[in-house]
Order: structure tokens, then C-alpha cells, then sequence
């Protein structure tokens, strides 16, 4: 059994048919992670706490799966997990109070928003971003917070994988994975900024603070402030896959299916081939992109 098949059983799935031992496992869980957390704090400011802060925008029926993820990672350091409601119209709200997930309401839509919502109000000095629509391993939280440590680390970024889905066969996906963390792997060499994911993005709160996330854009909110990170020390790609998180198609699936993915992602890598080589500290932004 793969280490994500268990929180299939909540994903996608009404909030009142999804298994009762799981959101009583999540209850419980987070009342331990929150006291641990408020004794920490209450001790010292400079106390070594991580805040794993979610973005939900009506994610009923995928939060517990991912809140049950995050709730079975082994931590070495007090763990906050919070959750910010955007804008949300579903009862994704509903679905945090009978959780009792620490949550904020942020009513200006958009990524970057919640983002910085997250930030305002996270106690940790580690910031994990977390996509509610995304599972993560047990050993997430800990090989991210551990790359964070590392000498002038100031963000940490990793890969990702997609979840089985009708029409797109986990080998096929693993193919497409495949090729795209080749192309991943040579754009890191000099624009890491790039390849950097909100749903897979750390860094530490003091830095990201004095910068914090775009709210102009659409997307790309978690580059841009990797992008503008760069002066304060390295942005760290971490490959393993014990930081490997599990999430929807998404782009995948605009793209037409698999097939038409993967062109599309083919054509876009050698038509930007030249470009890879290249270091860039400025990025023109794009008509359609723009708020």
C-alpha cells in the first residue's frame, strides 16, 4: 500500500461521509500539536516552532484529507498547524470549526493574500506553505524544517507528484514526472526561482516577512518571493522524496490529458532551452497574469 492510499479515503469525499475515526484522529492530534505549541511560545520568543499554514478556497471535501496528512507527520520541534479560509463560499469554514483547526478568515481572494495572511499570523519561525488539495508524507515537515536549518539556507522548495486519477494511469504519470523533474533538475542550476511551488515552498518567517508574497499576480506569488529572497542567503532544492507531496491535476489536466501535457510541456522546454543557461534577476510580468 502506497503511504497516501489511507487519506484517499477523505479526499474528494462530503465532509459527513468521510470516516469518522479520521476527523477524530485530527481533533485529537491538534489539540496536542496546539499545547505543545502555547507552552513553547509561552517560554520564548525565539523557540524553534514551525507553522504549517494551509491556503483554503472551498476545499470541503479535501481539507481533512490533508489536515489528516499533515496531523501524521513526526515532528522534532512544536508544530502549528493553521489553516486560512479565502474567500471561501462552500462550508469549508464549517468543515475547520468542527476540526477545531486554528483558522483564519482572509476575504481578498487569491493566493498571495492568503499567503500573507498566514504570515501575519504565524508564531513559528519556519513557514510551511501547504495547498489543501495536496497530501504530504510523513516525513514532510521534518526534511523541510531540516533543509531550513541548514547554513544561509533563507527558503527550501521541492517536487511534487500527482495523484491517480480516471484517464491518467500512475505509470504514464510517472513518465511525465520523470521528464519533467530532468528539465526541473537543469533549470535549478540558474533560475531556481522557477521551480518553486507554493504547495512545496518553506522559508523562514523573519525573511519572508520583510518581503512577503505578491498580491498583484495570479500566480507566482511563491517565486517571486523566492526570487526576492536571494539577497538575504540560497534557496535550497530539496529532491527527496520524503518531501515529496501527493496533489491533483490541475494544469495537467487543461492541458487536454496526458498526451496533450505532455506536449505542452515539451514544447515549452525547448523553446526556453537557451534560457536555462542563464541567470536573470528581473522578470517582466505577463498581461494576462496581472490582477
Amino acid at each position: 500500500m502506497r503511504w497516501y492510499t489511507k487519506y484517499l479515503e477523505a479526499y474528494n469525499v462530503p465532509f459527513n461521509e468521510a470516516p469518522e475515526e479520521a476527523k477524530e484522529y485530527v481533533r485529537e492530534r491538534l489539540k496536542k500539536l496546539y499545547t505543545e505549541v502555547d507552552k513553547a511560545t509561552s517560554t520564548s520568543a525565539d523557540v524553534d516552532v514551525v507553522s504549517v499554514v494551509a491556503i483554503a478556497h472551498n476545499e470541503e471535501n479535501r481539507i481533512l484529507a490533508c489536515l489528516w496528512s499533515l496531523c501524521d507527520n513526526v515532528v522534532d520541534v512544536p508544530c502549528e498547524i493553521m489553516v486560512v479560509n479565502n474567500n471561501s463560499t462552500d462550508s469549508t469554514e464549517n468543515v475547520l470549526q468542527q476540526l477545531g483547526v486554528r483558522y483564519h478568515n482572509e476575504k481578498k481572494k487569491g493566493p498571495g493574500h492568503a499567503r500573507n495572511c498566514g504570515l501575519d499570523n504565524a508564531v513559528g519561525k519556519y513557514y510551511l506553505c501547504i495547498d489543501s488539495d495536496t497530501l504530504y508524507p510523513s516525513t514532510y515537515i521534518r526534511t523541510m524544517v531540516s533543509a531550513l536549518k541548514e547554513k544561509n539556507v533563507v527558503c527550501a522548495y521541492g517536487l511534487w507528484s500527482f495523484l491517480p486519477q480516471e484517464g491518467y494511469s500512475r505509470s504514464k504519470m510517472v513518465v511525465y514526472e520523470f521528464l519533467r523533474d530532468i528539465y526541473l533538475r537543469l533549470q535549478n542550476i540558474k533560475r531556481p526561482e522557477l521551480n518553486v511551488r507554493g504547495m512545496v515552498f518553506a522559508v523562514k518567517t523573519k525573511e519572508a516577512l520583510q518581503e512577503r508574497f505578491r498580491t498583484d499576480i495570479i500566480r507566482g506569488e511563491d517565486g517571486s518571493l523566492a526570487l526576492a529572497l536571494k539577497p538575504y542567503g540560497k534557496l535550497r532544492f530539496v529532491t527527496s522524496r520524503k518531501a515529496r507531496p501527493m496533489t491533483g491535476y490541475g494544469t495537467v489536466g487543461a492541458n487536454g490529458g496526458f498526451y496533450g501535457a505532455l506536449k505542452a510541456r515539451a514544447k515549452k522546454a525547448f523553446s526556453s532551452l537557451t534560457s536555462l543557461f542563464h541567470t536573470q534577476s528581473h522578470y517582466e510580468d505577463e498581461a494576462d497574469n496581472l490582477l
